[in-house]
């Protein structure tokens, strides 16, 4: 199979699973959340059996904009040291290979 023909047909693939699911979404059941998720059914049977979360926090942010910062540089410290040990890993088998 020449090149030109997969890099064809994986486009097409890939805009059939991109559009695909907007063109079958119907838009029925809106007004009872078509797209609500897992957290929000059982956030829902939570509060109907009554729970309520516990208000003490030790410390709450500012802002919605720290709240943000800090979610993100969490995220950004998670990839750092996911990232040094797939490295090390990697580099151990390469040297090891040789």
């Amino acid at each position: 199979m020449n090149s030109t023909y997969r890099d064809i047909i994986l486009l097409v693939l890939v805009v059939v699973i991109a559009v695909a699911p907007m063109v079958m979404y119907s838009g029925l059941g809106d007004e009872e959340g078509y797209f609500t998720g897992t957290d929000d059914v059982a956030s829902e049977i939570v509060e109907d059996a009554g729970y309520e979360p516990n208000p003490i926090t030790l410390w709450e942010p500012p802002s919605g904009e720290i709240e943000s910062l800090l979610f993100a540089v969490q995220a950004a410290i998670g990839g750092i040291v996911l990232g040094y040990f797939i490295g090390k890993w990697q580099g151990e088998a390469k040297r090891d290979e040789d």
